[in-house]
This record gives C-alpha cells, structure tokens and sequence, in this order.
C-alpha cells in the first residue's frame, strides 16, 4: 500500500508555489463554517439564553438556598448578571463540547473522507495544513465563547433590564466595570478550555474517527473534573486544570483577586502547548493512507 510520507530531499516544484499560501486560513475557516455541525452547535449555544429566561419565568425568581446566596441566585438582577449566569452554568461542561468538536474533528474528519491524503499531495505541507486548522478551530471556539454571553446580555436586558452586576455576597459593580470583568470571563474561560482543544487536537491526528477524537478528549476533561472531586489528592489537585476552571469567578469581585486565574492560565497553557506540540511532531512523521 502506498502512504504519503515528508520528502527528506530537496524536489522540485511549480514555478509560483509558495507552501505559506497554501490552505489559507480564509478557505479553511469557510469550509468549516459551511459544516452542519458548527451552524448546529452555534444555534444551540445562541437559544440556552432563551431557554434559561423562559425556565425562570416558569418557575419563578431564583431564590436563596439554605440561608446562601450564589451567582444563581442574582441572575434576574439585571442583564448582566444574566449573562454570568448563562457562563456560570455552561463553563463546566457545556463549552467542553463546542471546543473539542471544533478541535477534534478538524483532521480526523479529513481522513474518514479520505480527503487528507489529497490535500498532501496538492502540494500542502503537513505543518501549514495543521496550523491552518488549529488556527480555525480555535477561533470556532472562541467565536461560540462570545455569542454565548452577547445573546444573554441583549435577552436578559431585554427581559430583566440594564443595570450593574449584582455580587452575591454583597456590592454591584456598574454596567461599564461589569462588562470589563464579562470581558476578562470570556477570555479566562477561553484559555481554561486551551487544554480539551490540545487533548481533542492531539487525538484528531492519531485517529481517523472524528468520534473517536471528539468523545476522547470529553471523557479525559470529565476524568479530570472527577480527579479534582477527591479532596484526597490534597495539592496535587493544583496540577489539574480542572481544579481552575471556576477561577473567573474572582474577576466578579468588587476587589477581584487574580491569583488563581494567573495559576489557572499557567497550567491551561503548559498543558496545552505540550499537547499541541505532540500533535505537529506525531502528523509530521505519521503514514497517511486515507
């Protein structure tokens, strides 16, 4: 069987080739937003909002439990505190499977169409074809990470008026200082998640099964959110991303505390870049045949 393998010498090549325009990033982000998938995915993040208002208008204002207040508790306050809400119930495991399909599914979809080993012979080298995808997968997730509290702020003003953010344990923060700290959220959120996009990443180039890519690098993140459930571990739970992913809700803060997103964000990062980093080097010795 033949396989596809990095040319060790120098070959020749097309007058006006040029590997750095190859699969440009506006091609690849196109195809992937003409997928059923990312319009299903973008659609279900844009209703939770909805479903979220027409849950508390059945059932009623959210109130105190047990004599304590939480995030839950304010989100009929005022839009903005809607939209930390609508973050605080989907950071945990919902905008998991956003990132990992976006990640996930980018290279081992191209391998069950069999597709992969054409765009290598088009020419397109294997370094330029991963980053084109990593870059686009990325900013699929970032992209639905955004849509998410935009479309709360603008339903839950609608439904519950424009006010400042409420703080559980006591102080609001005005609408310009809340949408700052939304803002810092987000983009905490967006990093925490850096360590499923590596995990789904990784296991998109060792797999031909989109599925398989998809579902592994779910089940690692719950593995990981269950370790860091065993108080048992002691300090070793710091190590864990997982033990960080709540983090942001220090930046909601009248004095927000920024010491555990920075710890967050160092291993997010560490664990990421690791990840990643395998994902080039296994492709760039891998034996593509479908």
């Amino acid at each position: 069987m033949s396989t596809l393998t990095e040319h060790t010498e120098p070959v020749e090549v097309a007058s006006g080739y040029r590997a750095g325009r190859t699969l440009p990033l506006r091609v690849e982000l196109v195809r992937q937003l003409k997928r059923r998938r990312t319009l299903i995915m973008g659609g279900i993040l844009a209703v939770l909002p909805f479903v979220l208002v027409i849950a508390f208008a059945i059932g009623g204002d959210p109130g105190s439990r047990n004599g304590q207040v939480t995030l839950m508790d304010t989100a009929t306050a005022s839009g903005a505190n809607f939209a930390a809400v609508n973050l605080f119930v989907s950071a945990g495991f919902l905008l998991v499977i956003p990132v990992a399909l976006f990640c996930g599914d980018t290279v081992a979809s191209e391998a069950s169409w069999s597709s992969l080993r054409y765009l290598l012979a088009a020419p397109v080298p294997r370094g330029r074809l991963l980053w084109s995808k990593l870059v686009v997968g990325l900013g699929l997730s970032l992209a639905v990470m955004v849509l998410l509290p935009v479309v709360a702020l603008a339903v839950g003003t609608a439904a519950y008026g424009w006010g400042p953010l409420e703080i559980p344990t006591g102080g609001a923060l005005d609408s310009g200082t809340a949408a700052q700290r939304l803002v810092v959220v987000v983009a905490y959120v967006f990093v925490s998640q850096l360590v499923t996009a590596g995990l789904a990443f990784w296991l998109s180039t060792k797999t031909d099964a989109p599925l398989g890519a998809v579902g592994g690098a779910v089940g690692l993140t719950i593995v990981g959110n269950v370790l860091d459930a065993v108080t048992a571990l002691g300090h070793w739970r710091d190590f864990l991303p997982a033990h960080w992913q709540f983090a942001w809700a220090d930046a909601v803060q009248p004095h927000p505390e920024w010491s555990g997103m920075i710890q967050g964000t160092a291993i997010s990062i560490t664990y990421a870049l690791v990840l990643f980093a395998l994902a080039f080097r296994g492709f760039a010795r891998k034996d593509v045949v479908s």
